[in-house]
């Protein structure tokens, strides 16, 4: 009787959890041992499909089993598969082929504390530091990011590169650098830009001759482990689209909340400042929330009315969603 052969591929399901706590948007990482150091992952779980009849319904089992939580809204992302991500060099085993999630949260829901050892909600721009442009322009940016792309642009482009933009373009496009416009969504655009310069850990862990060739690289936040932090970009790209015609944002307040609530979860995910009388436009103009006649005394100031998403604007037409500006 010969052994049944080891399959080339397995299939894991990767989860970008995400709440916002203390006005501040957080993923569930978890801590482990990647053979290069102790470094943050998002959780996941194998794919068995003799128990689940569906990938979402495997992500829901073992989110459920590893950590405890109940997740809401959930919505694949992407199948990240690129030898090198994953696979360690010398490894012989098979392949993983890892299904991205994006799982959205109630902070309340967050009090069941994780129950895999060293996993906690972190706040997610410490992943991606200049994503973040609510008080400021980042000065990662200037002082980091954009001096050492522009050394990288005027480097020689390997003659096998197939591009219609050259590095220039794709740093303004991305960056926003000589006067371009900063886009809160391109933030998958901005990490593969990074990643493909030799600028971020990641490049050096997997081999890419860009980072090699550096002496030192810069800290431009913490990585994670495996291709968890290209994952986690996907994720918050998505979702910061996503709140411009899906009311998802709603998955994310208690069922009763407060405007302002409402405007500071907004600007958490986005990364940037609102005005506030113009976002209370723009929530009125969209009729997306309702009163509920109660209000909330514990504001340090005059009680503020409180609201509920208001359901039936789902049936009322196709794109609900909060249409924030999207370029800055």
């Amino acid at each position: 009787m010969t052994d049944k052969p080891q399959p080339l591929i397995e299939i894991g399901l990767t989860a970008a959890i995400v709440a916002i706590e203390g006005d501040r948007p957080h993923v569930l990482v978890a801590s482990s041992d990647d053979g290069e150091g102790l470094h943050a992952g998002l959780p996941f779980g194998p794919f068995d499909p003799l128990k689940h009849r569906t990938f979402e319904i495997g992500l829901r089992a073992w989110v459920k089993e590893q950590t405890g939580l109940e997740v809401g809204y959930v919505e694949q992302l992407y199948t990240f598969g690129d030898r090198g991500r994953h696979a360690q060099r010398g490894d012989t085993g098979p392949h993983m082929v890892s299904v991205g999630y994006l799982a959205l949260t109630r902070a309340a829901d967050t009090t069941t504390r994780p129950q895999v050892e060293g996993a906690a909600f972190e706040p997610w721009y410490r992943y991606f530091p200049w994503e973040d442009w609510r008080d400021a322009r980042p000065a990662i940016l200037d002082q980091q990011i954009l001096p050492a792309l522009a050394e990288w642009a005027l480097a020689i482009e390997p003659p096998n590169a197939q591009r219609t933009l050259r590095r220039r373009e794709r740093i303004r496009l991305c960056f926003g650098g000589n006067g371009g416009p900063w886009d809160e969504e391109r933030v998958l655009d901005r990490y593969e830009l990074l990643y493909e310069a030799g600028l971020i850990e990641e490049a050096r862990r997997d081999g890419r001759p860009a980072a090699l060739a550096r002496a030192s690289l810069p800290a431009l936040g913490q990585p994670m482990r495996f291709d968890h932090r290209r994952i986690l970009a996907t994720a918050i790209a998505r979702l910061r689209a996503k709140l411009k015609y899906r009311p998802v944002v709603f998955e994310l307040l208690a069922p009763e909340f407060t405007l302002t609530e409402l405007q500071r979860t907004v600007e958490a995910i986005s990364g940037r400042h609102l005005h506030k009388q113009n976002f209370r436009r723009l929530v009125d103009a969209g009729a997306l929330v309702e009163p509920t006649g109660d209000v909330l005394t514990a504001t340090g100031g005059r009680p503020a009315a409180l609201f509920r998403f208001r359901r039936d604007v789902l049936q009322e037409r196709p794109a609900p969603g909060l249409r924030v500006r999207g370029r800055r």
